[in-house]
């Protein structure tokens, strides 16, 4: 079992830049795939970024890329998002996910693990 805890969220103005953390417990990390989700409101839960834990490839859904970075630090056992130039369309609960498996999926069904959600609003 892995217990999860997401922080950093907040409500912010577009431009701003904000870092979510994900630390973990119960399990080293090292060897699972990693991941954040996002939900808005009336909308079903999406990928925004996985990094594996082969060789730490990274893959962002196309509206993030270039603002955000994944990273992850095996020796804290934690999950960061970074996320630049936030855009009002970024507003929803972002969760950090973790998969029983090396390589990483962008489907949120293959991750066994998650986080309980940090709310990220973003203001015009």
């Amino acid at each position: 079992q892995v217990q999860l805890v997401e922080s950093g969220g907040g409500l912010v103005q577009a431009g701003d830049s904000l870092r979510l953390s994900c630390a973990a417990a119960g399990r080293t990390l090292s060897t699972y795939a990693l991941a954040w989700f996002r939900q808005a409101p009336g909308k079903e839960r999406e990928f925004v970024a996985t990094i594996n834990a082969v060789n730490m490839n990274t893959n962002y859904i196309n509206s993030v890329k270039g603002r955000f970075t994944i990273s992850r630090d095996n020796a804290k056992n934690t999950l960061y998002l970074q996320m630049t130039s936030l855009k009002p369309e970024d507003t929803a609960v972002y969760y950090c996910a973790v998969r029983a498996a090396r390589y990483s999926s962008t489907r949120y069904q293959d991750y066994d693990w998650w986080g309980q959600g940090t709310q990220v609003t973003v203001s015009s």
